[in-house]
């Protein structure tokens, strides 16, 4: 995919934020929109289907939790990245925000050029699926790649995208443990800087969806998945 094709949503209500970041990401030759509060984000999501999306938390009339969550719950935005980018680095906030079904979290102020490398680091996550069986079927759970769809029991879940590819990656190889730094490496990417509770909240999302005896910890190491 084309850098100009590539469509991404800045959401923020401090006006100087929005022109800057707006400046850097256009110069780079991607589609830019912004919006200045969730309810105008939303709307817009739904407009223009961005691959990206840049989120603020604090913002009046509807904050980034709550838009984020509205966008989850869009068919059409189920693969879109989400990534909030705040003043806020608290770790209640990264975790409601994984919660709400974000993907990633930028701690604000960040100068211009490294947000432009995280961005692109992001949207390398947007990628075709890969040369591995698009369809995984482990008893009353399928798990499809292409679609980005999960169903259990012929009963569909919807899934924000980490949690999917955090569910793909440790049903690609039932009962093998995978470490959390392998974890953090093949779904979030090594280049892209995350909390060290961010796989134990996507765990306990997965848990609370696919069923707690699915996921198994190994102390000290990481996860399994177990059928």
């Amino acid at each position: 995919m084309k850098k100009k094709d590539i469509k991404i949503l800045l959401v923020d209500d401090e006006p100087d934020i929005l022109e800057i970041v707006e400046y850097n990401l256009t110069a780079e030759g991607y589609q830019v929109y912004t919006a200045e509060n969730g309810i105008e984000a939303v709307k817009k999501a739904k407009k223009h289907l961005p691959h990206l999306i840049i989120l603020d938390v604090m913002m009046p009339e509807m904050d980034g939790i709550e838009a984020c969550e509205k966008m989850r719950g869009v068919p059409e935005l189920a693969n879109t990245i989400i990534t909030f980018l705040t003043a806020r680095g608290e770790d209640y906030s990264q975790v409601a925000g994984f919660e709400a079904g974000a993907d990633d979290y930028i701690t604000k102020p960040i100068k211009p050029k490294v947000l432009v490398s995280k961005v692109k680091a992001l949207l390398r996550r947007f990628k075709e699926t890969t040369s591995e069986e698009a369809t995984v079927n482990l008893g009353n759970l399928v798990i499809n790649r292409e679609e980005y769809k999960v169903i259990k029991n012929k009963k569909e879940i919807t899934l924000p995208r980490k949690e999917f590819e955090l569910l793909a990656l440790l049903a690609s190889k039932p009962g093998k443990v995978f470490k959390r730094e392998d974890i953090l490496d093949k779904v979030w990417g090594n280049e892209v800087v995350v909390g060290g509770r961010t796989i134990d909240v996507h765990i306990r999302k997965l848990r609370e969806k696919i069923g707690d005896k699915s996921f198994k910890t190994v102390k000290g190491v990481g996860y399994k998945f177990v059928i």
